[in-house]
């Protein structure tokens, strides 16, 4: 695959100020440590439960997260009245569960258990559950929901990860597919861990020192590059959150969590190793390059089918989900319309068009609740500016700290 066609680079103030951007809105969207603390400490001990129960006993070998918990890209459920979150949880069984709920039949009985178990700990505790086709959701005390979904060992000793494949029950229950939420995240893992290589290090390195020296805090540089393919991640699915809404009934469009993040993971991998000026040319290289990564083809009725292998097991089509026409157009309209948002708000932080005009567009493409981190933001940053009696300003060409000095208030993103 090729680099997508080069647009003119972004100075080393546009790149630092947007990372900043983007630090500022994806922590107002992560849980804090309080609450995860919290969350994880529940479902242990649902995990205990369920390793304990008749139904489970000896087959259980634990529960652990996946998905964007276990990606570092959890956020906010799209609903910004909730103060909880929404975790994926994996409740993993021996291979000798097989014996149990392998035949006709098998694939219901498992989920009709870990129905019956976790209705019985959720009446002990006085929480809330509902069943869905597979899965089986807990809405734990402090507003947090978890969807804990039964896999069954299945290793693969030929395929990459495959000592953590598994099987889950298919929608029907009538048989299992493969799954290997744990190989996918490794293999997220060792995306993430590809050092990108930028023409301008060394002076993003120097423009982020000067800015955090007048107005810290900022990310550090490397910090920016070691989180460089989550924060991406993140900031998609909250883009994507935003512009389809919240689902009414059953006509829900977008795009899901694992298509948008194995892509984008995809593109990391292929681009990051071709030089870069700064890690914003990067970031805006991997979301117009996304839809390369995934097959379009057509069955013999002409309909088109979209094939996205997952790194982990070779058997499972990630974009699975995304086959069906109005689902496709959709994801279609949203890469289009995340291409062009990215790069008006890039070209306005650019410009030093100020910080109403920067807060507009946030809003627009981020919610208000990053609307409302990045004002919060800014008045803290005046406010520490006037108790050292000097204010940064960002304009113009010269280093930013060859002009700190006392002056008038200034935002961070210009007049």
């Amino acid at each position: 695959m090729q680099t997508p066609q080069r647009r003119s680079t972004f100075s080393h103030r546009a790149a630092t100020q947007f990372f900043h951007l983007a630090d500022t809105i994806a922590r107002s969207h992560e849980p804090t440590s309080t609450q995860l603390l919290a969350l994880e400490s529940s479902y242990i001990s649902t995990a205990e439960y369920l390793a304990e129960s008749d139904e489970f006993a000896g087959l259980t070998t634990n529960i652990h997260g996946h998905g964007s918990r276990a990606l570092g890209t959890l956020l906010r459920p799209s609903d910004e009245s909730r103060e909880g979150f929404d975790i994926d949880l994996v409740a993993r069984l021996d291979q000798r569960a097989m014996l149990r709920y392998g035949g006709d039949g098998g694939p219901g009985l498992l989920l009709n258990h870990l129905h019956a178990v976790l209705s019985r700990y959720a009446s002990a505790h006085g929480l809330k559950i509902k069943r869905w086709e597979r899965c089986v959701t807990l809405e734990y005390a402090s507003g947090m929901f978890a969807d804990i979904t039964p896999v069954v060992d299945d290793p693969l000793s030929w395929a990459p990860y495959g000592d953590t494949h598994g099987r889950v029950p298919d929608r029907q229950l009538r048989t299992y597919e493969p799954t290997n939420p744990r190989g996918l995240t490794r293999s997220f893992a060792r995306a993430a861990s590809i050092v990108p290589v930028f023409t301008a290090v060394e002076h993003l390195t120097f423009a982020a020192d000067s800015v955090r020296k007048s107005i810290s805090p900022l990310p550090k540089a490397d910090e920016v590059f070691e989180r460089l393919l989550s924060r991406l991640v993140q900031l998609l699915k909250l883009h994507r959150n935003v512009a389809f809404g919240k689902a009414t009934g059953h006509e829900d469009f977008a795009p899901s969590s694992v298509f948008i993040t194995t892509l984008a993971a995809a593109a990391y991998v292929d681009l990051a190793p071709k030089p870069h000026s700064t890690p914003l040319d990067l970031l805006l290289d991997i979301v117009e390059a996304m839809p390369r990564y995934f097959t379009r083809e057509r069955d013999f009725g002409g309909r088109e089918v979209w094939y996205l292998q997952n790194p982990s097991s070779p058997y499972d089509n990630l974009a699975s989900s995304m086959n069906m026409r109005e689902r496709q157009g959709a994801f279609d309209e949203w890469h289009a319309r995340i291409c062009r948002d990215l790069r008006r708000l890039v070209d306005m932080i650019e410009a030093n068009a100020g910080l109403d005009a920067v807060v507009r567009i946030v809003l627009a493409v981020f919610g208000e609740r990053a609307r409302a981190e990045i004002l919060k933001d800014d008045r803290a940053r005046r406010e520490a500016g006037r108790k050292a009696g000097r204010v940064a300003i960002m304009g113009g060409s010269a280093a930013p700290s060859s002009v700190i000095a006392k002056s008038k208030p200034h935002t961070f993103y210009g007049d």
